[in-house]
């Protein structure tokens, strides 16, 4: 059977009225293509409309449909003395190319005199260092001991660690869907078939269209060197409501299937039709954004966004 470019399920129940899940199958473009640098633009995976798409598949919308975004986060200490050496370290070396060598040390002993200072004078300063050395020392025994704990130990007291809760990056999301196909007739058990066969078939790797030449010893058009291997085709999923976008539920960016399940015995016990077609069928699929979630994505998006 010839590849179609529409897939359904149910056949014939998804009409311009139904709310569906619609899933538009098109080719991978790398960061470097789109933006001719590695680093690509914030914003740029977002789904096309389908009007690139390859193949599309529809299918009903799946029950718990939810969605989460997270950011991460990480704490991060640093006391005032070692704050202190930093500042004068950055402020040196943001200088250092405009200042004559005497300037730049008395940018040195500035920040030398910062670091003291945040210490609690020389002395205070003194005995930080002393401490970190110690505790660097005796790790060579086997014991685990930081300056602080000796400074506890001695004094009752620690260096206050200024401790802050700091962004550390964007996540990626992800999204699980279920879907149980009971084919109902000839037509709709081919058609769930194909579409399952779509959905495999543009998940994997490619292989056809690698940019090294063949070696002689290839035999046949589905030769093919495997030095190389392509990225799978983008899946852009969204919710749809008729012939329009759906005007509450969450959008999505560009996905990669990360995984496909697919049960054949989806009522527990095995049994098909005369033709080997199965009469229940679960399939599982598990989706991956490209990118992250930025907020000028909002900007262009209705709904409840992303």
């Amino acid at each position: 059977m010839a590849d179609k470019k529409v897939y359904r399920y149910p056949y014939t129940l998804i009409t311009d009225s139904t709310d569906y899940l619609q899933i538009d199958i098109v080719e991978y473009v790398p960061v470097l293509s789109n933006t001719g640098n590695f680093a690509g633009r914030p914003g740029t995976r977002r789904v096309n409309n389908g009007t690139k798409r390859l193949e599309t598949i529809l299918l009903p919308i799946p029950s718990n449909i939810q969605d989460g975004n997270a950011t991460k986060f990480g704490d991060s200490s640093l006391n005032s003395i070692a704050g202190a050496a930093l500042g004068g370290i950055i402020k040196t070396m943001e200088a250092g190319s405009t200042l004559n060598l005497g300037e730049v040390g008395n940018r040195i002993n500035q920040g030398l005199a910062d670091t003291a200072n945040a210490g609690g004078g020389l002395a205070g300063a003194q005995g930080f260092v002393t401490r970190s050395l110690a505790s660097k020392a005796i790790g060579i025994l086997g014991a685990n001991v930081t300056a602080d704990q000796i400074l506890a130990r001695q004094q009752g007291e620690i260096l206050n660690p200024n401790l802050e809760l700091l962004f550390n990056g964007p996540t990626l999301r992800s999204f699980r869907f279920q879907f149980k196909m009971t084919p109902r007739n000839f037509d709709e058990g081919q058609e769930i078939k194909q579409l399952i066969r779509c959905i495999k078939k543009n998940m994997a790797p490619k292989v056809k269209g690698t940019n090294i030449r063949n070696t002689p010893n290839d035999i046949g058009d589905n030769a093919n060197n495997t030095t190389f291997l392509k990225t799978p085709n983008v899946f852009e999923l969204r919710y749809r409501q008729g012939n329009g976008d759906h005007q509450f539920l969450h959008s999505f960016k560009q996905c990669f299937l990360e995984s496909i399940n697919v049960n054949y015995t989806g009522d527990g016990t095995y049994a098909t039709y005369h033709d080997g077609t199965p009469v229940s069928i679960i399939m599982d699929l598990t989706f991956k954004e490209i990118e992250p979630i930025y907020d000028i994505d909002y900007d262009v998006q209705g709904g409840v966004g992303y």
